[in-house]
């Protein structure tokens, strides 16, 4: 029952996160990165609040005790998150957004080997050749539309892997902060890191947004609609993804949550009009065969 609990909330979280990532990216054609970033923060706040509000009251309001781990990990993986939105924003002006996704899946190899190295997660030898069919396929879609493979580390290769190595530490970093809470309701525990985690990225992104695009904040209420779609989306998304980890390592549920691709690949074809070359194709394929691999181990 364990494993098809962390299974369905990773399946909710890849969905979410696929249409909420598609709502960003047409906000960043009218607003700056960084106040993309803020919207899922600052419109996911209430829906935060009320979703602990109602698990809380289930409990009684009776909290557990907050720990410098807690706080700690959780203002590091909230840093990390927002600097992995912004990279990957600013990743769609690059490249197509199938693509653009696709090279953030490098966060699957490095949440795995950084697990491995300081978070004592384990992978078997399938799992290292599901990695390297990994790599295989990033390094094809970086060379689809480039000039060969002289071009595999190019800038738009720099903000994707950039992009995943934030992405994959923020996931250790907030499941080492719930586990910290000590308490055997996963949904909760990982409700209370949301919200704490959300609470310091809206502060963050609103102070930065203020100081440098302040006009920008104007224009998010001529786009209400788009922004509250974000930042429920947002929410239900990093639930989803808060509690997997919770239950399970953050390896594993980084590669169910390959079920995000072909939520992105029927919106990049279908809505986007965006249609991957052969190439590309054949790496995004690489790609989702590592991570079938990964959890056959």
């Amino acid at each position: 029952m364990l494993l098809e609990t962390w299974v369905l909330w990773t399946f909710l979280a890849a969905s979410m996160q696929a249409v909420r990532t598609a709502g960003q990216k047409q906000l960043a054609e009218v607003v700056s990165p960084l106040t993309a970033t803020l919207v899922r923060y600052l419109f996911g706040l209430p829906f935060a609040l009320l979703y602990l509000a109602f698990l809380a009251e289930q409990r009684d309001w009776q909290f557990p005790e907050l720990n410098s781990v807690f706080l700690w990990s959780g203002l590091a993986a909230g840093i990390l998150q927002i600097i992995a939105t912004i990279l990957l924003i600013r990743l769609f002006g690059m490249r197509n957004f199938a693509v653009g996704t696709t090279f953030v899946r490098s966060e699957i190899l490095l949440t795995a080997l950084i697990g491995i190295a300081f978070f004592t997660e384990q992978i078997d030898l399938l799992g290292w050749l599901a990695m390297f069919a990994s790599v295989a396929g990033l390094v094809l879609i970086s060379i689809a539309r480039q000039d060969g493979i002289g071009s595999v580390w190019n800038l738009s290769a720099a903000f994707g892997l950039g992009a995943g190595l934030a992405f994959a530490l923020t996931s250790l970093f907030l499941r080492q902060a719930s586990l910290s809470l000590g308490s055997d309701d996963a949904t909760f525990t990982a409700a209370m890191t949301l919200v704490y985690m959300v609470l310091l990225q809206t502060l963050i992104c609103l102070f930065m947004v203020s100081v440098s695009r302040p006009k920008e904040i104007v224009l998010l209420g001529a786009r209400l609609p788009s922004a509250l779609f974000v930042g429920v989306t947002s929410v239900l998304g990093s639930a989803g993804w808060f509690t997997a980890m919770t239950l399970q390592s953050a390896s594993y549920v980084k590669v169910v949550g390959q079920a995000e691709f072909l939520v992105t690949l029927l919106l990049s074809i279908f809505y986007f009009k965006e249609k991957p070359t052969p190439l590309e194709l054949l790496g995004m394929g690489l790609i989702i065969t590592g991570a079938v691999l990964l959890l056959l181990s």
